[in-house]
C-alpha cells in the first residue's frame, strides 16, 4: 500500500510544478478580464476537464505511441528529462515570461478559451504530457495506473481551485510573489527532469544488450 501512495506522491511532485497553476491563473485573469464571474468559473471547469482528459489519454496511449515509433523507455525518459529541464530553466529566470501579445489578443477574441490556451498548452502542454508518459513507462500493474490517475486528478483539482480563486491569489501574491513561487516550482521541476535523465541513462548502462556490446567493443579494440 505504501508503494501505491508513493506513486501518487511522485505524480503530484512531478506534475504540479510543470502545470504551475499560479502562472496559469495569471494568464486566466488576463484573457477573461471582460467576462462575468460565472463565465470565468465555467471556463475554469471546462479547462480542468480538458486538461485531465488530455493527460489520461496520453497515460493510456503512451505505451502504444512508444511501440509505434519504436521508442524505448530509457529514450523516452531521457527526452522527457531534457524537455522538463528546459521548462524548469525558463521558470528559474528572474522574471516570469509574459504571454505573447498576439496570443493574448487571439484568446481575448475567443468566446471559449478553456481548451486553448488554458488546457493546452498551459495545464497539459508537451512537458506535462512527457512527464505523464514517463511516469507510466514500465508500469504494468493496474493499481499503479490507478495511483497515477489519482495523482493527475489531484493536480488538476488543485489547478481548478486555483483558477476559481485566481483574482484573490494574484492580489495576495502580487507579481513578486508569483515570480518567487515560479522559481520554487522551477527548482522542483529541475530536480524531476534530472531524475528522469538519471533513470534513463542508468537503464541504458545496466541493460544486458548494451553491456555485451560494450564488452565486445573493448575486446575488439584490445
Amino acid at each position: 500500500m505504501s508503494d501505491w501512495f508513493n506513486i501518487v506522491l511522485a505524480t503530484l511532485v512531478a506534475l504540479l510544478p510543470i502545470t504551475n497553476p499560479v502562472s496559469t491563473a495569471a494568464l486566466f485573469m488576463s484573457i477573461t478580464s471582460g467576462k462575468k464571474k460565472r463565465e470565468r468559473h465555467d471556463q475554469a471547469f471546462k479547462a480542468a476537464i480538458y486538461a485531465f482528459a488530455i493527460l489520461i489519454a496520453f497515460l493510456i496511449l503512451g505505451t502504444i505511441i512508444m511501440e509505434f515509433f519504436g521508442i524505448s523507455i530509457p529514450g523516452l525518459r531521457i527526452a522527457g528529462g531534457i524537455m522538463v529541464i528546459r521548462v524548469a530553466f525558463s521558470m528559474l529566470k528572474a522574471e516570469m515570461e509574459e504571454v505573447e501579445p498576439d496570443t493574448k489578443k487571439e484568446a481575448k477574441r475567443k468566446s471559449d478559451v478553456s481548451f486553448t490556451p488554458l488546457a493546452m498548452p498551459s495545464l497539459s502542454g508537451p512537458g506535462a504530457i512527457a512527464v505523464t508518459i514517463g511516469l507510466a513507462a514500465g508500469t504494468e500493474r493496474l493499481a499503479d495506473y490507478s495511483a497515477i490517475v489519482l495523482g493527475i486528478f489531484l493536480v488538476i483539482l488543485a489547478a481548478f481551485f486555483t483558477l476559481l480563486a485566481a483574482d484573490k491569489i494574484l492580489k495576495f501574491l502580487g507579481k513578486t510573489g508569483i515570480n518567487a513561487l515560479s522559481k520554487i516550482m522551477g527548482f522542483l521541476l529541475l530536480a524531476v527532469g534530472i531524475q528522469f535523465l538519471i533513470n534513463g541513462i542508468t537503464e541504458i548502462i545496466v541493460d544486458e544488450v548494451f553491456l555485451n556490446r560494450l564488452v565486445q567493443s573493448i575486446q575488439n579494440v584490445s
